[in-house]
């Protein structure tokens, strides 16, 4: 076997012991990048809220999976569980920060408490995981292996939709944040990737509160025809990051083929 066919089956090899966190795990795309990434052999720290949709999904994609019960907008919970990542599968070399609520209202209705629950889940809860574990992605490429950042954004983050103007501003909160980040980290040979999916079926959807918009959903998604799933989003996620490491996608905007 000639040298460099050598050195391209061991960065292959690399590739397939990758270590990997993801948060909102247990449901929606969170879930269906588990899945993905488990079918590749890499190692996943699942993190959400739910523990038993956690260990369930555990019990059935094996031992390359580790759940944890996170509450990412609290501090004392990622700081025990990136203890436990770090003590029970190494070094992370993968972050996909997928956590998130979408609580839409008109603004006059002036709902403070769910205007702070996105705001602590979408920004503080994703800069608070993407802290933690910087560092490892730094370190990871260091070394010569893929380093991988991938924010889960929305098309919010750029279009107009009546009474969702604080989800919307939050996103697009996520996706000037993942901008800057990469600015910082690239030259560090972290790749740095921003995903804003449109409409797509996930349990975003039964956490709406307020009945008008609640109801309005069903036409809403009626009127692209054939909208997204999950696995198409976790589809992207893993295209992203088994690129060759040269090569960053730097932001993706994923929607169905009739939402304008």
């Amino acid at each position: 076997m000639d040298g460099s066919r050598a050195a391209s089956m061991m960065c292959m090899s690399n590739e397939l012991k990758r270590i990997a966190v993801v948060t909102g795990a247990s449901s929606g795309i969170g879930e269906a990048v588990v899945r993905r990434l488990a079918a590749q052999g890499v190692k996943v720290a699942a993190l959400a809220r739910r523990e038993d949709r956690l260990k369930k999904l555990a019990d059935e994609l094996g031992d390359n999976i580790l759940p944890l019960a996170v509450d990412v907008t609290d501090p004392a919970s990622v700081d025990a569980a990136v203890a436990r990542i770090k003590n029970e599968l190494g070094r992370v070399d993968l972050v996909v920060n997928n956590a998130g609520v979408m609580l839409p209202s008109p603004i006059e209705d002036g709902r403070e408490d769910e205007w702070q629950q996105m705001i602590d889940l979408n920004i503080t809860g994703l800069l608070r995981i993407t802290r933690a574990f910087l560092p490892d992605l730094v370190a990871a490429a260091g070394d010569g292996r893929a380093a991988d950042l991938v924010n889960i954004s929305s098309i919010g983050a750029h279009s107009v939709f009546p009474g969702y103007n604080v989800y919307s501003a939050t996103k697009a909160f996520v996706t000037h944040l993942t901008q800057n980040i990469r600015a910082e980290v690239g030259p560090k040979d972290v790749r740095v990737t921003n995903i804003e999916p449109g409409l797509t079926e996930t349990e975003l959807q039964g956490n709406v509160t307020h009945d008008e918009m609640r109801a309005a959903l069903p036409d809403w998604f009626a009127s692209v025809g054939e909208y997204l799933i999950a696995d198409d989003i976790a589809d992207v996620v893993e295209y992203v990051t088994t690129r060759p490491r040269r090569l960053n996608l730097r932001e993706i905007v994923v929607l169905p083929t009739r939402q304008a």
